[in-house]
């Protein structure tokens, strides 16, 4: 089984302060999960972010219903934190989200390491599924969040259109 790595990084015009606080809440999940993943939130609001905080949750993965908890390993506001699954499909799944001052905004990197059980067949399934879901997953959460925190000619050109 190997250890697989995905990234992706995202410039964002607000401080790195502003932006974790949008990420720390798990409530905002929804707002940043493709639909078609039908994600819910299992575990009852509110959510209170630190070190060994369980965040039980059903998402589809790969078209299938999955029960999936995740604990938070490692947390320094607003410099990073770290879920961990505990329970869900993978044999490993660990996800660095990561959050960087930078001229005068936030780069934001995304970290995933993961196994997909079952050996040989596991890294198959990663190459040919996995990984291009994880990409769409990463795609639109960067659209949504280039939403949730617009660059000022993009929220200017939003209000000259409301």
């Amino acid at each position: 089984m190997n250890v697989h790595t995905l990234t992706r990084t995202q410039f964002l015009p607000s401080p790195p302060e502003e932006v974790f606080v949008f990420f720390q809440s798990p409530e905002n999940l929804g707002v940043i999960t493709p639909p078609r993943l039908s994600f819910r939130i299992l575990t009852p609001l509110p959510i209170v972010m630190g070190v060994g905080t369980l965040i039980d949750y059903t998402v589809r993965w790969l078209g299938v219903p999955v029960r999936w908890t995740t604990m938070i390993t490692a947390y320094d506001a607003p410099r990073l934190f770290v879920d961990q699954q505990i329970r869900g499909p993978y044999s490993l799944w660990h996800h660095t989200h990561a959050f960087e001052p930078r001229d005068g905004g936030t780069v934001m990197t995304d970290t995933v390491r993961c196994i997909v059980p079952y050996g040989l067949w596991g890294d198959f399934v990663h190459r040919v599924l996995v990984r291009r879901q994880v990409q769409e997953i990463f795609d639109y959460r960067a659209e949504a969040i280039a939403r949730k925190f617009p660059t000022q000619h993009n929220a200017a050109e939003k209000e000259m259109h409301a």
